[in-house]
Protein backbone atom coordinates (compact mmCIF):
# COMPACT_ATOMS: atom_id res chain seq x y z
CA UNK A 1 0.00 0.00 0.00
CA UNK A 2 1.64 3.09 -1.52
CA UNK A 3 -0.94 5.28 0.02
CA UNK A 4 -0.15 7.22 3.42
CA UNK A 5 -3.49 6.59 5.86
CA UNK A 6 -4.67 9.53 7.99
CA UNK A 7 -7.74 9.32 10.36
CA UNK A 8 -9.99 10.00 7.56
CA UNK A 9 -8.66 7.11 5.74
CA UNK A 10 -8.98 4.73 8.37
CA UNK A 11 -11.89 5.16 9.71
CA UNK A 12 -13.01 4.17 6.00
CA UNK A 13 -11.27 0.87 6.47
CA UNK A 14 -13.71 0.04 9.66
CA UNK A 15 -17.06 1.47 8.07
CA UNK A 16 -18.15 -2.30 7.72
CA UNK A 17 -18.08 -2.45 11.46
CA UNK A 18 -16.06 -3.82 14.20
CA UNK A 19 -14.42 -3.09 17.91
CA UNK A 20 -11.15 -1.20 18.14
CA UNK A 21 -8.75 -1.36 20.68
CA UNK A 22 -5.69 0.20 20.97
CA UNK A 23 -2.91 -1.16 21.67
CA UNK A 24 0.81 0.40 22.60
CA UNK A 25 4.24 -1.34 20.74
CA UNK A 26 5.87 -0.95 24.14
CA UNK A 27 2.75 -2.64 25.76
CA UNK A 28 1.30 -0.08 27.56
CA UNK A 29 -2.56 -0.02 26.35
CA UNK A 30 -2.81 3.64 24.46
CA UNK A 31 -5.43 5.57 25.50
CA UNK A 32 -5.43 7.69 22.40
CA UNK A 33 -4.39 7.60 18.66
CA UNK A 34 -3.66 10.81 17.16
CA UNK A 35 -3.79 10.42 13.56
CA UNK A 36 -1.05 12.05 11.51
CA UNK A 37 -0.73 11.32 8.45
CA UNK A 38 2.63 9.04 8.78
CA UNK A 39 3.72 6.24 5.38
CA UNK A 40 2.55 3.49 7.89
CA UNK A 41 0.72 0.21 7.21
CA UNK A 42 -1.74 -2.44 8.20
CA UNK A 43 -1.84 -6.01 7.84
CA UNK A 44 -4.96 -8.12 8.10
CA UNK A 45 -4.95 -11.29 10.40
CA UNK A 46 -7.07 -14.53 10.08
CA UNK A 47 -6.72 -17.55 12.24
CA UNK A 48 -8.26 -21.17 12.90
CA UNK A 49 -10.59 -21.53 9.70
CA UNK A 50 -10.30 -25.21 10.21
CA UNK A 51 -11.19 -26.43 6.81
CA UNK A 52 -12.94 -29.36 6.85
CA UNK A 53 -14.43 -29.53 10.11
CA UNK A 54 -18.04 -30.53 9.87
CA UNK A 55 -20.93 -30.11 12.56
CA UNK A 56 -24.19 -28.29 12.01
CA UNK A 57 -24.87 -27.92 15.02
CA UNK A 58 -21.52 -25.58 15.56
CA UNK A 59 -21.41 -24.17 12.33
CA UNK A 60 -23.66 -25.44 9.54
CA UNK A 61 -22.56 -22.85 7.01
CA UNK A 62 -18.44 -24.92 7.59
CA UNK A 63 -17.89 -24.75 4.13
CA UNK A 64 -18.74 -21.00 3.63
CA UNK A 65 -17.52 -19.00 6.48
CA UNK A 66 -14.14 -18.75 4.83
CA UNK A 67 -15.60 -18.15 1.64
CA UNK A 68 -17.09 -15.63 2.80
CA UNK A 69 -14.24 -14.37 4.98
CA UNK A 70 -12.21 -13.85 1.56
CA UNK A 71 -14.53 -11.94 0.34
CA UNK A 72 -14.81 -9.29 3.20
CA UNK A 73 -11.10 -8.96 3.46
CA UNK A 74 -11.30 -8.09 -0.53
CA UNK A 75 -14.13 -5.24 0.03
CA UNK A 76 -12.22 -3.21 2.22
CA UNK A 77 -11.29 0.08 0.37
CA UNK A 78 -7.50 0.15 0.70
CA UNK A 79 -5.92 -3.22 0.39
CA UNK A 80 -3.68 -4.47 3.48
CA UNK A 81 0.37 -4.56 2.91
CA UNK A 82 -0.21 -8.32 3.84
CA UNK A 83 -2.04 -11.06 5.26
CA UNK A 84 -1.67 -13.71 7.91
CA UNK A 85 -2.80 -16.76 9.21
CA UNK A 86 -1.98 -17.91 12.60
CA UNK A 87 -2.46 -21.10 11.96
CA UNK A 88 -5.15 -24.44 12.19
CA UNK A 89 -5.88 -23.90 8.23
CA UNK A 90 -7.19 -27.15 8.53
CA UNK A 91 -9.10 -29.62 10.60
CA UNK A 92 -6.57 -32.82 11.35
CA UNK A 93 -7.14 -35.59 10.33
CA UNK A 94 -5.13 -39.39 10.44
CA UNK A 95 -5.52 -39.59 6.72
CA UNK A 96 -2.37 -38.16 5.01
CA UNK A 97 -4.40 -37.93 1.83
CA UNK A 98 -7.25 -36.18 2.97
CA UNK A 99 -5.19 -33.69 4.99
CA UNK A 100 -3.31 -33.03 1.75
CA UNK A 101 -6.47 -32.64 -0.17
CA UNK A 102 -7.77 -29.96 3.03
CA UNK A 103 -4.49 -28.23 1.79
CA UNK A 104 -4.94 -27.84 -1.55
CA UNK A 105 -8.54 -26.60 -1.24
CA UNK A 106 -7.81 -24.20 1.45
CA UNK A 107 -4.88 -22.64 -0.73
CA UNK A 108 -7.30 -22.27 -3.43
CA UNK A 109 -9.86 -20.72 -1.66
CA UNK A 110 -7.09 -17.98 -0.09
CA UNK A 111 -6.06 -17.96 -3.44
CA UNK A 112 -8.83 -15.45 -4.35
CA UNK A 113 -7.72 -13.47 -1.75
CA UNK A 114 -6.75 -9.73 -3.71
CA UNK A 115 -3.62 -9.06 -1.37
CA UNK A 116 -0.31 -10.52 -2.83
CA UNK A 117 1.69 -10.89 0.16
CA UNK A 118 0.05 -13.86 2.30
CA UNK A 119 2.27 -15.32 5.03
CA UNK A 120 0.72 -18.99 6.54
CA UNK A 121 1.42 -20.58 9.66
CA UNK A 122 0.72 -23.83 11.18
CA UNK A 123 -1.40 -24.97 13.66
CA UNK A 124 -1.50 -27.80 15.74
CA UNK A 125 -4.29 -29.27 13.44
CA UNK A 126 -2.10 -29.24 10.64
CA UNK A 127 1.07 -29.63 12.18
CA UNK A 128 1.34 -32.10 14.89
CA UNK A 129 0.48 -35.37 13.63
CA UNK A 130 3.70 -35.29 11.34
CA UNK A 131 5.77 -32.54 12.85
CA UNK A 132 4.61 -30.39 10.20
CA UNK A 133 5.85 -32.37 7.32
CA UNK A 134 2.73 -32.39 5.00
CA UNK A 135 2.48 -28.43 5.92
CA UNK A 136 5.66 -27.83 4.55
CA UNK A 137 4.98 -28.97 0.97
CA UNK A 138 2.05 -26.72 0.89
CA UNK A 139 3.44 -23.58 2.98
CA UNK A 140 6.44 -23.72 3.38
CA UNK A 141 8.91 -22.87 6.48
CA UNK A 142 6.88 -23.28 9.57
CA UNK A 143 9.48 -20.66 11.85
CA UNK A 144 11.11 -17.61 9.42
CA UNK A 145 11.28 -13.64 10.02
CA UNK A 146 10.22 -10.85 7.46
CA UNK A 147 10.53 -7.56 7.79
CA UNK A 148 8.47 -4.45 6.42
CA UNK A 149 8.74 -1.10 7.45
CA UNK A 150 11.01 -1.08 9.93
CA UNK A 151 9.08 -3.58 12.08
CA UNK A 152 10.50 -6.93 12.30
CA UNK A 153 8.16 -9.92 12.07
CA UNK A 154 9.48 -13.53 13.90
CA UNK A 155 7.17 -16.35 13.33
CA UNK A 156 7.14 -19.18 15.96
CA UNK A 157 6.16 -22.84 15.55
CA UNK A 158 5.10 -23.88 18.75
CA UNK A 159 2.71 -26.45 17.16
CA UNK A 160 4.98 -29.57 15.26
CA UNK A 161 6.22 -30.65 18.82
CA UNK A 162 3.45 -32.94 19.60
CA UNK A 163 4.16 -32.21 23.10
CA UNK A 164 3.09 -28.12 22.24
CA UNK A 165 6.77 -26.65 22.73
CA UNK A 166 8.82 -24.80 20.87
CA UNK A 167 12.11 -26.58 21.44
CA UNK A 168 15.67 -25.90 21.97
CA UNK A 169 16.99 -25.91 18.41
CA UNK A 170 14.11 -23.29 17.22
CA UNK A 171 14.88 -21.15 20.71
CA UNK A 172 18.45 -21.00 19.97
CA UNK A 173 17.19 -20.14 16.34
CA UNK A 174 14.90 -17.09 18.09
CA UNK A 175 18.35 -16.16 19.77
CA UNK A 176 20.62 -15.70 17.13
CA UNK A 177 17.49 -13.66 15.46
CA UNK A 178 17.26 -11.15 18.02
CA UNK A 179 20.83 -11.01 18.48
CA UNK A 180 21.02 -8.77 14.97
CA UNK A 181 18.28 -6.57 16.28
CA UNK A 182 18.25 -3.54 19.23
CA UNK A 183 17.08 -2.46 21.94
CA UNK A 184 14.35 -0.43 20.61
CA UNK A 185 13.22 -2.32 16.98
CA UNK A 186 10.01 -2.49 16.66
CA UNK A 187 9.29 -6.31 16.87
CA UNK A 188 5.94 -8.42 15.74
CA UNK A 189 5.71 -12.06 17.01
CA UNK A 190 2.77 -14.52 15.74
CA UNK A 191 2.81 -17.93 16.72
CA UNK A 192 -0.35 -20.68 17.30
CA UNK A 193 -0.56 -21.05 20.83
CA UNK A 194 -0.41 -18.81 23.33
CA UNK A 195 3.20 -18.17 24.99
CA UNK A 196 2.42 -17.72 28.19
CA UNK A 197 0.01 -19.93 30.32
CA UNK A 198 -3.28 -18.70 29.49
CA UNK A 199 -4.83 -22.13 30.49
CA UNK A 200 -2.81 -25.06 30.10
CA UNK A 201 -6.00 -27.70 31.28
CA UNK A 202 -7.16 -26.27 27.96
CA UNK A 203 -4.16 -26.93 26.17
CA UNK A 204 -4.21 -22.87 26.05
CA UNK A 205 -0.28 -22.61 26.65
CA UNK A 206 2.89 -23.39 25.46
CA UNK A 207 5.13 -25.73 27.37
CA UNK A 208 8.64 -23.69 26.93
CA UNK A 209 6.67 -20.60 26.13
CA UNK A 210 8.50 -18.33 29.01
CA UNK A 211 11.76 -19.03 27.45
CA UNK A 212 10.84 -17.13 24.22
CA UNK A 213 9.10 -14.52 26.63
CA UNK A 214 12.83 -14.05 28.11
CA UNK A 215 14.66 -13.75 25.28
CA UNK A 216 11.84 -11.01 23.90
CA UNK A 217 11.69 -9.45 27.52
CA UNK A 218 15.03 -6.77 27.05
CA UNK A 219 13.48 -4.90 23.51
CA UNK A 220 10.87 -2.43 24.22
CA UNK A 221 8.65 -3.02 21.86
CA UNK A 222 7.28 -6.63 21.42
CA UNK A 223 3.60 -7.25 20.74
CA UNK A 224 2.71 -10.60 20.07
CA UNK A 225 -0.30 -11.95 17.69
CA UNK A 226 -1.75 -15.63 17.85
CA UNK A 227 -4.69 -17.86 17.45
CA UNK A 228 -5.44 -21.15 19.21
CA UNK A 229 -8.52 -19.97 21.63
CA UNK A 230 -10.98 -19.01 19.20
CA UNK A 231 -11.86 -15.53 21.12
CA UNK A 232 -10.01 -12.14 21.68
CA UNK A 233 -7.74 -12.14 24.71
CA UNK A 234 -6.02 -9.24 25.59
CA UNK A 235 -2.82 -9.92 28.03
CA UNK A 236 0.52 -8.45 29.36
CA UNK A 237 3.84 -10.49 30.36
CA UNK A 238 5.65 -7.00 31.39
CA UNK A 239 5.83 -4.84 29.07
CA UNK A 240 4.42 -7.12 26.03
CA UNK A 241 1.22 -7.39 25.00
CA UNK A 242 -0.56 -10.16 23.64
CA UNK A 243 -3.64 -10.32 21.12
CA UNK A 244 -5.49 -13.52 20.35
CA UNK A 245 -7.95 -13.75 17.30
CA UNK A 246 -11.03 -14.82 16.69
CA UNK A 247 -11.68 -18.32 14.56
CA UNK A 248 -13.46 -18.28 11.20
CA UNK A 249 -14.86 -21.51 11.51
CA UNK A 250 -16.11 -21.72 15.50
CA UNK A 251 -16.30 -19.66 18.76
CA UNK A 252 -14.62 -21.28 22.03
CA UNK A 253 -15.87 -20.50 25.73
CA UNK A 254 -14.01 -18.35 27.96
CA UNK A 255 -11.10 -20.18 29.59
CA UNK A 256 -12.48 -22.24 32.59
CA UNK A 257 -15.93 -20.91 31.90
CA UNK A 258 -16.89 -24.48 31.13
CA UNK A 259 -16.40 -27.96 32.50
CA UNK A 260 -15.39 -29.36 29.32
CA UNK A 261 -13.56 -27.35 26.37
CA UNK A 262 -16.31 -27.20 23.23
CA UNK A 263 -17.33 -25.29 20.78
CA UNK A 264 -20.04 -23.10 21.14
CA UNK A 265 -23.42 -24.13 19.72
CA UNK A 266 -24.44 -21.78 16.15
CA UNK A 267 -27.77 -19.77 17.24
CA UNK A 268 -29.77 -19.23 14.39
CA UNK A 269 -30.54 -16.06 16.09
CA UNK A 270 -27.26 -14.45 15.74
CA UNK A 271 -25.40 -16.50 12.41
CA UNK A 272 -21.54 -16.49 12.90
CA UNK A 273 -21.21 -15.28 16.31
CA UNK A 274 -18.10 -15.18 17.91
CA UNK A 275 -16.47 -15.15 14.60
CA UNK A 276 -14.23 -12.91 12.82
CA UNK A 277 -11.04 -11.10 11.69
CA UNK A 278 -8.81 -8.55 12.65
CA UNK A 279 -6.99 -5.52 10.86
CA UNK A 280 -4.20 -4.12 12.86
CA UNK A 281 -3.05 -0.52 12.02
CA UNK A 282 0.89 -0.19 12.36
CA UNK A 283 1.81 3.39 13.76
CA UNK A 284 5.58 2.54 14.17
CA UNK A 285 6.03 6.70 14.72
CA UNK A 286 3.78 6.46 17.48
CA UNK A 287 4.62 3.29 19.07
CA UNK A 288 0.96 2.20 18.53
CA UNK A 289 -1.22 -0.52 16.98
CA UNK A 290 -4.97 -0.09 16.60
CA UNK A 291 -7.31 -2.98 16.27
CA UNK A 292 -9.96 -3.39 14.93
CA UNK A 293 -11.72 -6.66 14.67
CA UNK A 294 -14.86 -7.30 11.45
CA UNK A 295 -17.53 -9.50 12.11
CA UNK A 296 -18.11 -12.46 9.29
CA UNK A 297 -21.28 -11.19 7.59
CA UNK A 298 -24.36 -13.29 6.38
CA UNK A 299 -24.56 -11.81 3.46
CA UNK A 300 -21.35 -11.44 2.51
CA UNK A 301 -21.78 -13.54 -0.86
CA UNK A 302 -24.39 -11.91 -3.39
Amino acid sequence: MNKEIDRREFLKLTSIGGVVFISGLSGQPALSLPFGKTKDFFFVQLSDTHWGFEGAKINPDAKGTLIKAVKEVNSLEQKPDFIVFTGDLTQTTDETNLRKARMKEFKQIVGELDTKVVHFMPGEHDASLDRGETYKDFFGETHYTFDHKGVHFITIDNVSDPTGSIGEEQLEWLKTDLAQQKPDSNIVVLTHRPLFDLYPQWDWATRDGAKAIDLLMPFQNVTVFYGHIHQENHHMTGHIAHHSAKSLMLPMPLAGSTPKRQPIPWSTSEPYKGMGFRNVLSQSKLDQYQLSEYPIKEDAIV
